[in-house]
């Protein structure tokens, strides 16, 4: 069953301003980075002035994983010394794989957790909108992380489920699966025949932590450069099979397509073969290793052939 509607914005911002001033005037970080409102809705926002927090929101429009700034590559956040960022449940859940593959140190960063009841499909809008079926990201139905635990400041107050999506993640990649093995080959050729290899879904992913990426290795070239269907087949396979299991749900390669690839399903078709040869399920605490990086005796091995 579908809970109540949820208002455009959330609960805590009050509270959330409260804490980023308080986190900056006592030195306990140097940046809050958040979410602030702008002419074509919500987007990143890096406060150091404590007088600024009163920048911050929290609202339906707030679609952005801003975990993506806490990777080791970026020296001009780094440089900034320790952060507080502002997290929904899926960014948590990022967070949580940045730290479980050691590519960030706990100290080095304060979490603001938000209560979530989800967010807009797209959140370039002017006025936050109450979610409906017709606008809620598919995502944020079935969330099992409305409420982050992994945290040190936990705000706002508990929601209820997100309204059901016209059609939800699950039943697209079930339709998919129902299809001959001929029409979903059909399927994937046409949308990876779009990909023009702009690594978008790769630079906004905060997950995809390479320092060099397999694109860009050419003794051997592992993959083709150029936009091509066997190139483009190789990169996006390759890098949703190096986040099977990782993937926090976050959406962000697929809102950054330009061309509208739907890497959504591609993710979460993996996400359930993982779940069921593993039982595994991506989540914010850190000690719940990944199985691509966590080898055990009892394994299921049969597909080697």
């Amino acid at each position: 069953m579908t809970g109540p509607a949820i208002a455009p914005a959330y609960a805590g911002v009050d509270e959330l301003r409260r804490v980023a001033r308080e986190l900056l005037e006592s030195g306990e970080v140097r940046v809050i980075i958040g979410w602030e409102d702008a002419r074509r809705g919500a987007r990143p926002v890096f406060i150091t002035d404590p007088a600024e927090a009163d920048k911050l929101i929290f609202d339906t429009r707030c679609v952005h994983n801003l975990v993506t700034y806490l990777d080791p590559r970026r020296d001009h956040v780094s440089e900034l010394g320790r952060i507080g960022l502002v997290v929904k449940g899926c960014d948590a859940k990022a967070v949580a794989g940045l730290l479980r593959e050691s590519q960030l140190s706990r100290d080095h960063v304060v979490l603001v957790g938000m209560r979530c009841g989800g967010v807009l499909e797209e959140g370039e809008l002017p006025e936050p909108l109450a979610l409906t079926p017709e606008n809620v990201a598919p995502r944020c139905y079935g969330c099992d992380n409305r409420e982050p635990t992994l945290t040190d400041h936990l705000l706002g107050e508990p929601q209820p489920e997100p309204p059901r999506p016209v059609m939800t993640i699950d039943e697209r990649v079930a339709a998919l699966d129902d299809l001959p093995l001929e029409e979903r080959w059909a399927f994937w050729t046409e949308q990876f025949s779009k990909c023009v290899r702009c690594y978008a879904c790769r630079q906004v992913c905060p997950l995809c932590i390479c320092e060099r990426c397999i694109v860009e290795k050419t003794q051997p070239l592992w993959i083709e450069s150029a936009a091509h269907p066997r190139g483009n087949f190789s990169w996006n396979l390759t890098r949703a099979i190096h986040l099977a299991g990782r993937c926090v749900d976050c959406g962000e390669c697929e809102r950054f397509c330009p061309v509208g690839i739907p890497l959504s399903l591609l993710n979460r078709k993996l996400q359930q073969i993982v779940h069921e040869r593993y039982g595994y399920t991506a989540s914010d605490d850190p000690e719940n290793a990944a199985p691509i990086g966590d080898y055990r005796l009892d394994d299921q091995q049969e597909f080697i052939k």
